[in-house]
């Protein structure tokens, strides 16, 4: 095969497996075996769950890079470009690096036909083998039995929260799911659990394989005031000032990242000023990231019912328990989404709903999501739009008509969505009326 561009790869991927989600592990590994079955990493943390994985992710490696260890990380979807997915010491992938590691895919695939997906994991694990890293993160895909992330083996796993999503591929309720996300746990290592409750179907399994757990609430813990948190596992307690990203869900994933971390490096225990500098390190883009002060506008790639009630949750928190939000939503969502599930959620706070177009093979017209949204919204105003710039600047406009200060803008329901919206301010295309001053500082390079 001629080379490559990393662009021209991608779109070759994208076209060449008949499904764009092919759950299994059979054609992975069978390639995986072709290439030496290389590791990622010396020792690994596979990372699964309905949300939080991305944050969780994002933690564990700042804390790891900053008591010195060298590690690389594997996250899906990326927000802007490809790169993001595979990161190693905090630095994106290079062009050069992909094209690299898909080539040595491509050399041992022989005519095994691989999605996306598995082609990508594939690579992420090979460029990381090359970088030779003490510690690797690699975050499931979709599920964890059957993801092809699993083909590895884990030192310590995962599991942040367990919702609805996905049901098509995991099942309809929370035992089914978390039967499917249990796949992740291995014989005898550490599971790490980010509810008090997590379903009977992962203690069942963890049980199965003498896997000790660890729940949040319960082995460790965190809680926080308006400046910091206290975290407690076993006898290990430290106070940790808030991180950067905003919410009880960024505390928990915070938590869950640094119980995970104790276990694979106890001796981080005396490491606490690296510990602190590693958290200080860490704010993802996408996570309820504030783009405007004037009006408040929020971003989030948040696309589920359990999403929606973390943000809700933190809305309310940032706005003062006694304050009446009034938030207008700019959502795009995929097809395959519970629309009416997350308007419900936000019924008490979302005055009106700008429902944008997103395309792709699982995408929606806005009109179709505003139907979905009308189920669940009764007492919102519901307008569709073509795609996300026009619902974007449909809301600005009715904030501007108020006043900016009592008014709120939270963009939501894909990763699509909220890259859209970002980009916008990031390009300074975005018109915005001259009192609306935009927080620069806060938008990330």
């Amino acid at each position: 095969m001629l080379s490559l561009s990393l662009n021209e790869w991608l779109g070759l991927l994208e076209s060449r497996h008949p499904r764009t989600i092919d759950l299994g592990l059979e054609r992975s590994r069978e390639v995986w075996e072709s290439m030496g079955s290389p590791r990622p990493a010396g020792q690994i943390f596979t990372v699964a769950g309905t949300n939080g994985k991305g944050s969780t992710v994002a933690y564990l490696a700042g804390m790891l890079r900053a008591l010195g260890y060298s590690c690389g990380s594997y996250t899906t979807p990326h927000l802007f470009r490809y790169n993001e997915r595979v990161q190693v010491n905090g630095i994106d992938a290079s062009d050069r690096q992909l094209v690299d590691a898909f080539e040595r895919v491509e050399a041992a695939r022989c005519d095994v036909s691989l999605s996306y997906f598995e082609y990508g994991t594939l690579a992420a694990i090979s460029l990381m083998n090359e970088a030779g890293l003490d510690f690797a993160i690699m975050e499931v895909g979709l599920g964890g039995r059957l993801d092809a992330v699993n083909i590895l083996d884990a030192n310590c796993a995962v599991i942040t929260t367990v919702g609805l999503d996905h049901q098509e591929y995991l099942g309809d309720d929370r035992e089914s799911i978390g039967r499917e996300k249990a796949g992740i746990i291995r014989r005898n290592i550490p599971l790490v659990c980010g509810e008090t409750d997590p379903p009977a179907s992962v203690l069942a399994e963890a049980s199965r394989l003498q896997a000790r757990v660890l729940r949040l609430g319960h082995e460790f813990n965190a809680v926080y005031d308006q400046q910091s948190i206290r975290f407690t596992k076993g006898e290990t307690v430290f106070l940790l000032p808030r991180p950067q990203m905003i919410g009880q869900h960024q505390v928990n994933n915070l938590a869950m990242a640094l119980a995970a971390l104790l276990e694979l490096v106890p001796d981080a225990s005396n490491s606490v000023h690296q510990l602190v500098r590693g958290l200080a390190s860490v704010s993802l883009a996408g996570r309820l990231q504030q783009v405007s002060d004037h009006p408040r506008v929020y971003v989030d790639v948040g696309h589920n019912a359990l999403a929606a009630e973390a943000i809700l949750a933190a809305l309310s928190e940032l706005a003062g328990q006694d304050a009446d939000l009034n938030c207008h939503c700019v959502i795009g969502m995929l097809a395959d989404k519970d629309a009416a599930a997350v308007a419900q959620i936000f019924e008490p706070v979302v005055r009106s709903w700008y429902c944008a177009g997103l395309g792709g093979e699982r995408g929606q017209t806005g009109a179709e999501l505003a139907t979905r949204i009308m189920a669940g919204a009764v007492n919102a105003k519901v307008i569709s739009f073509a795609d996300v710039d026009m619902a974007l600047d449909a809301a600005l406009d009715s904030v501007g008509a108020e006043c900016p200060s009592s008014a709120w803008v939270l963009v939501f329901g894909s990763f699509l969505t909220a890259s859209q919206a970002i980009s916008r301010w990031q390009s300074d295309q975005l018109e915005v009326p001259p009192h609306k001053e935009l927080d620069t500082a806060r938008i990330p390079p």
